[in-house]
């Protein structure tokens, strides 16, 4: 016995390197709850984004199943993440990436849920293909910065405009019109509180800022209710539930979520549009990966002089086997966290501080009782905050070079004013490649540009 902590010291040395990176178990097990509490806010906006809207059937997605499922896989891809690439990058069901799931494949294309479910995990099964036959540079350099910047910008427009939708504020019309929502709605009370909370701590630079705006909303809305006697007034359930801590759902039983598929979208949609929503969604996917992944590597000094990420292939393998594991398990696709940074910026150097990480969303998944008393105003701010951080990559755009800012203009725009992911991305590939060809600079134009530009096109004349 008297040998095991030295056996335990010896794998961990062996297997994280923890003295070459000139760091410690101590440090990088602070590191990895640091990352936890900024990143554990997605345990409680998944469900809102994935279980508020019914599907073209009527149903939802049981809103404690997909607690314990983002959990579940947020833990096994965390810890796979630090075992194989050594490195404190964490993942979970991705914001910006559910809500294209949410708003665009069962909202406007009137998928399934586990249709749309299907999607993400066929695009992540090509992802998976690309990083095999090392293509997804390829691709990442087809696709022009500025595009890839204005795609998560208009996402970011969607989950405010999900936030919004939640809180109360606005209301969503038949044609996809808005409007003011009811002012009487006493939800929006709670709703406030949690923004202007939110607003303070983020101001404050408190860490888990968007997390502690949930939970403290989430309480005055169970006081407010219990206080003036009416379950729903100001936002919440209608009773709190006898016990915090239950057993995982969503792998058996009625609310099974877990293993289902259905590739009826191909009927349902026809093979283009079929073939546009899962090369849209797989846009997003690996834009956003590249992005976070080298903003990750820069933040830790892990980059080469060339600004390259040594084992970038395994980091990159992982992060696709998150969105195929996301589409399984129907909890929207997992991929690698931007907040990963809070970690970094603890001390974290080594993929131990991402298995801790896996480890504590592992413990999240017995507490899927608390999925049903966390009202949907409580996580509106949290939305409405994360859009605002996505607009930020707008500042890198040339606005002023027309071949950069129209593209990137007519995407964003796009987006929220068709209420299509898909249309937004189609306008930006036309326009970019029409003001390539237009000023004679056919040379700086990718061949796979020239490809999805012809794709969209023939996309928008059948769908007139």
């Amino acid at each position: 016995m008297a040998n095991n902590p030295s056996v335990a010291q010896s794998w961990l040395e062996h297997t994280f390197l923890l003295s070459q990176r000139r760091t410690s178990l101590a440090v990088e097990a602070r590191a990895g709850l640091s990352t936890f509490l900024v990143m554990a806010y997605i345990i409680f906006v998944n469900p809102t984004i994935l279980g508020d809207i019914p599907d073209s059937t009527g149903a939802t997605l049981p809103s404690g199943a997909v607690l314990s499922i983002t959990c579940l896989a947020a833990g096994v891809l965390s810890i796979l993440m630090g075992l194989l690439s050594n490195y404190p990058f964490a993942l979970a069901p991705g914001m910006g990436l559910n809500a294209v799931v949410s708003l665009h494949l069962v909202g406007q294309l009137q998928l399934t849920w586990v249709q749309a479910m299907t999607v993400v995990f066929l695009q992540g099964l090509i992802i998976l293909v690309l990083v095999l036959t090392r293509f997804r540079e390829a691709m990442m350099d087809a696709i022009p910065t500025p595009l890839k910047k204005s795609i998560g910008a208009g996402i970011g427009l969607f989950l405010a405009i999900i936030g919004f939708s939640n809180a109360g504020l606005i209301s969503r019309g038949e044609g996809g019109t808005f409007s003011l929502g009811n002012p009487d709605d006493l939800g929006i009370v709670t709703f406030l509180f949690g923004f202007f909370l939110t607003l303070w701590l983020m101001s404050r630079k408190v860490q888990a800022a968007l997390l502690w705006g949930i939970l403290s909303a989430t309480l005055v809305a169970i006081l407010l209710n219990s206080g003036f006697g009416n379950p729903q007034a100001f936002g919440g359930a209608a009773t709190v539930p006898s016990s915090l801590v239950g057993l995982p759902q969503g792998m058996t039983g009625p609310e099974a979520i877990f293993g289902r598929w259905d590739w009826g979208f191909f009927p349902h949609l026809g093979l283009l549009s079929a073939v546009l929503a899962v090369f849209s969604l797989m846009l997003t996917d690996f834009f956003d990966t590249m992005g976070t992944v080298v903003g990750l590597g820069e933040e830790g000094g892990f980059l080469q002089k060339d600004g390259r990420l040594p084992g970038v292939h395994r980091v990159l393998l992982v992060d696709s086997l998150g969105a195929v594991a996301g589409g399984l398990s129907n909890c929207s696709s997992n991929t690698t966290y931007i907040e990963s940074a809070a970690g970094i910026a603890a001390g974290g150097r080594t993929g131990l501080t991402a298995v801790v990480v896996g480890l504590l969303f592992l413990l999240g998944m017995f507490f899927s009782p608390l999925a049903g008393i966390v009202p949907k105003q409580a996580t509106a701010p949290s939305l409405i905050l994360v859009g605002f951080l996505m607009m930020g990559v707008l500042r890198d755009i040339s606005w002023r070079r027309l071949g950069e800012g129209v593209p990137a203009f007519l995407t964003l725009l796009l987006m929220p004013f068709t209420f299509s992911i898909s249309n937004g991305i189609g306008a930006g590939i036309i326009s970019y490649t029409f003001l390539k060809l237009a000023s004679g600079r056919q040379r700086e134009l990718h061949a796979l540009m020239v490809g999805a530009a012809v794709a969209f096109a023939v996309y928008f004349v059948l769908s007139g």
